[in-house]
This record gives structure tokens, C-alpha cells and sequence, in this order.
């Protein structure tokens, strides 16, 4: 009777034992690209990377969104965090005079860094750090037009600046200052993918994994509700 009854309970407890990955949606299931179903004049996309990171964009009107970063998966709730880029920082050159579009010299006592990429706008968030001749030292951030301003003597001559974003604690990219900009106090220096100049339509968004695909999970997004779908092909 007793070996009956420890067969029994042995049984049940291997009834109400589930392991966590029968659980949990195998990870290397779910990258892949990914369409919008069943919102109207909405379109939008999304591409989870097999190396952690993600690509999504939705339009709708003259409106066009989209975001980047990595995405993460914990239980049934695949997690995109926006805005980072991964590890990765972002690289810096000197604006060619060909691309130059300045008419005149920085006001006197004032150095000008004005960030972006050629015919596509600024960027701003960059901490440019300027270096004069003397050793001297001035830092400022660009706003949203791209100019990153900073007072110096008439006595001092730009030599060199830094670049790094806001709040990274990488080391500065230092970049020459061409005589001519140096002498005008104006220089430019361009990212040299423009990816970074694109705003981020969110910092977080929570998708639940449920038959058939991703399903948007945060109420307060704002963003499209519906599902997002893998072609039939899988592809």
C-alpha cells in the first residue's frame, strides 16, 4: 500500500512540474521581421535581430516613426528598449569645405561646433569639447539646431575638439580644426551615420508573445494596437 501511494504522489508532482523553458517562447524562435495585422491605414514593421538588437517603424498619413536599440525577452513579454544603439558610439569627421554652408565668421569671443550630417540635418546631444592652442579648455553640448557654442578670449586659437555623446563616459573623439575654420571660430563635424539623427519614438515597448505572433502590451504607448505577424513563409 505504501509503494502504491509514493508511486502516486510521485506521479502528481510530475504532473504540476513544468520546466521554465516549456514555459517561457524559446528566444531563437522569435527573431524575424515582423508586419502589423489588423489596424487600417497604419503600416508598420519590425525587425528582431539575432544579435539582441531591433528595427521598428510605423506610417500612417504624412507621419513616419520609427525606433532602434535592443530587445530582450523575459516569460511571455519580449521588451524593446530604444535609444541605445547597442554598444555602440557614434563616429565623428570634419565637414568638407564642399559641404560647408556658413556665410560668415562666429561673432567675436564666441567658438562654434556645429554638428550633423551633410543635407540631412543636425544632431543634437553631442558634448564638443573645444582646445585651444594654449591648452585651454571650453566644453558645451549641441542643441537641437546642431551648434555647440562656447566663450573664448580673442587671444586664443582653436586647434582641436572632442566629440562624444551626452552623458557617455567613452573617451572623446579628437578631431584637427582646419586653419580656415579655426581662424572664423566656425567649424562643422558630421556623424558619419546618419541613423543617429533619427528621434526615437519610444524609450521602452512591451510585446506579449501569443499565438500567431507579438502583440502590442503597453496601454499608455499611444502606438498602434494590433498584432505583429511573421509572413506565412516564416521569413
Amino acid at each position: 500500500m505504501m509503494q502504491s501511494l509514493s508511486g502516486l504522489l510521485a506521479c502528481a508532482a510530475l504532473a504540476f512540474f513544468i520546466p521554465a523553458s516549456a514555459a517561457e517562447p524559446a528566444a531563437s524562435t522569435l527573431p524575424g521581421h515582423y508586419y502589423l495585422q489588423g489596424v487600417t491605414e497604419v503600416g508598420s514593421e519590425l525587425l528582431l535581430k539575432k544579435d539582441g538588437t531591433f528595427e521598428w517603424m510605423l506610417s500612417y498619413g504624412n507621419t513616419d516613426q520609427q525606433a532602434s536599440g535592443e530587445w530582450r525577452v523575459a516569460g511571455d513579454t519580449v521588451t524593446l528598449v530604444a535609444g541605445n544603439h547597442g554598444d555602440k558610439e557614434p563616429q565623428f569627421r570634419v565637414f568638407e569645405e564642399s559641404e560647408m554652408r556658413i556665410q560668415k565668421a562666429a561673432e567675436a569671443g564666441l567658438w562654434v561646433a556645429i554638428v550633423g550630417f551633410p543635407k540631412v540635418g543636425p544632431m543634437a546631444g553631442v558634448e564638443v569639447k573645444f582646445e585651444a592652442q594654449s591648452g585651454k579648455t571650453a566644453t558645451a553640448v549641441s542643441v537641437a539646431n546642431g551648434d555647440a557654442i562656447v566663450r573664448m578670449p580673442a587671444s586664443e586659437r582653436w586647434v582641436r575638439a572632442g566629440l562624444r555623446r551626452q552623458g557617455s563616459k567613452t573617451d572623446y573623439q579628437w578631431l584637427a580644426v582646419p586653419p580656415e575654420r579655426a581662424q572664423e571660430r566656425i567649424a562643422a563635424f558630421a556623424v558619419t551615420d546618419p541613423q543617429w539623427l533619427r528621434s526615437q519614438a519610444f524609450q521602452k515597448l512591451a510585446l506579449r508573445v501569443v499565438e500567431g505572433g507579438l502583440k502590442v502590451d503597453d496601454a499608455d504607448n499611444g502606438l498602434a494596437r494590433g498584432l505583429y505577424a511573421k509572413p506565412a513563409s516564416g521569413q
